[in-house]
């Protein structure tokens, strides 16, 4: 049954039903000896002793065991040999049935009630008077509560100890999925939730081999690339030509292998980003004259107060370069704005252009690789489809977020956030 998470839990409830089961039995088996117990002796002679010279006469009888009632605090009832009654002070129980023992304890009411017979043959009956009709009913409800209580307490160690090691496992799951591929979570006991972390740290260990061999492929394969498209760079660098139409041809492809030893390097970038995750050894980051340096490559202005932030200056540098880039290409004769505004949260920078926007449905596809939004043809106006997904993961790798807004007076807003 260790092996069996249900089956623990079954077997809690199972028990707390037999211990149910049992605490019920008792109870009513005490209250049934409670009512067919014999009286002690003791308790018989004062029965007695509280009836002695009572008169015959019944309404002599009647003040006679009313005075003695209230003297013992106590309801009395005086049935003849023949069982007819004879006085009763409140509330009168049954009368002896024939064959009853000379003293027993009877129930009135959920009250215990002395019923003797006396020597003259007549029978008495003393009972408490009711102090409250629902005593003894909460009585049984506080009695069911504290019952309750015992078997919560001991419940709890068994949750906590099943719930203790899920949260593990959701802790690890979302450390993993936060980027950190080295996560993994303790395995303790051998039923499903330790089956489950066995699982989790097998699926882990696969998904950080997978990603670590893909890392040494790029990593290489990029090796293995820039070398021979350093070659043909110097080639093609080196060729004249003395015909204008071929030496177009010449420039055009060494644009064309700038493009993809652009390419490669984004994509190295990339892929070590999605692979490292959160930045590790942040430097603080001057984020205006940041965007004053990048700006001025492209003449776009720049407004805001000198702001300083953690992060990678060589990576920012880059993601802001890549939306001035793609600003130049669709934002229109206007050119490119940078505005940096600071929070509560941290600070804000944002590139914003006169261009014709982005249609709704395209908003957030921009963001992928390769991507290219309609009417814009591939190389028509250079760039490889990659700046804006390597400008979003910069922008998670310092913690923050890369969005895209339309301007309400036209035109597209790229807004990065970044804490503090």
């Amino acid at each position: 049954m260790r092996r069996h998470l249900f089956l623990q839990i079954y077997a809690v409830f199972v028990a707390v039903l037999i211990g149910c089961v049992i605490t019920v039995a008792l109870v009513a088996h005490l209250l049934r000896n409670e009512a067919t117990k014999a009286t002690p002796v003791p308790l018989t002679a004062l029965a007695r002793l509280a009836t002695d010279d009572l008169p015959d006469q019944p309404d002599a009888l009647q003040a006679a065991l009313e005075e003695r009632a209230e003297r013992l605090e106590v309801d009395l009832t005086i049935w003849a040999a023949d069982r007819s009654l004879l006085a009763t002070t409140g509330h009168a129980v049954a009368p002896p049935a024939d064959g009853a023992v000379a003293h027993r304890w009877i129930h009135r009411h959920g009250r215990p009630a002395l019923q003797v017979r006396l020597d003259d043959g007549r029978w008495l009956s003393a009972s408490m008077p009711p102090r409250h009709p629902g005593d003894h009913f909460r009585r049984f409800l506080g009695f069911l509560a504290l019952l309750a209580l015992v078997i919560a307490a001991g419940c709890l160690p068994l949750a906590r100890r099943i719930t203790r090691r899920l949260q593990r496992l959701r802790d690890g799951v979302d450390q993993l999925g936060a980027g950190d591929l080295s996560a993994r979570v303790e395995v303790r006991g051998r039923d499903e939730v330790a089956l489950l972390a066995e699982a989790f740290n097998r699926a882990a260990e696969r998904i950080e081999g997978l990603v670590e061999r893909q890392r040494r492929v790029l990593a290489s394969a990029s090796h293995e690339l820039r070398s021979p498209l350093a070659r043909i760079r110097m080639t093609l660098g080196l060729l004249e030509v003395d015909d204008p139409e071929r030496q177009g041809f010449v420039d055009g492809a060494i644009r064309d292998v700038a493009e993809l030893d652009q390419l490669i390097e984004h994509l190295l970038l990339t892929a070590r980003l999605e692979a490292t995750g959160p930045l590790a050894d942040p430097q603080p980051v001057d984020l205006l004259e940041l965007a004053r340096a990048e700006a001025e490559r492209s003449g776009a202005a720049v407004r805001g107060e000198p702001a300083t932030a953690p992060g990678d200056p060589t990576m920012l540098g880059l993601l802001l370069r890549n939306l001035l880039e793609n600003a130049r290409r669709h934002g229109g004769e206007d050119g490119a704005e940078v505005v940096l505004t600071a929070t509560d949260e941290g600070f804000e920078l944002a590139v914003q252009d006169r261009g014709p926007g982005i249609p709704e449905a395209e908003r957030e596809r921009i963001f992928e690789p390769f991507y290219r939004a309609a009417g814009h043809r591939e190389g028509s106006e250079g760039g490889v489809g990659l700046g804006l997904a390597l400008a979003r993961e910069i922008a998670r790798h310092h913690g923050g977020e890369l969005v895209y807004e339309p301007r309400t007076d036209g035109g597209s807003r790229f807004v990065l956030t970044l804490p503090r």
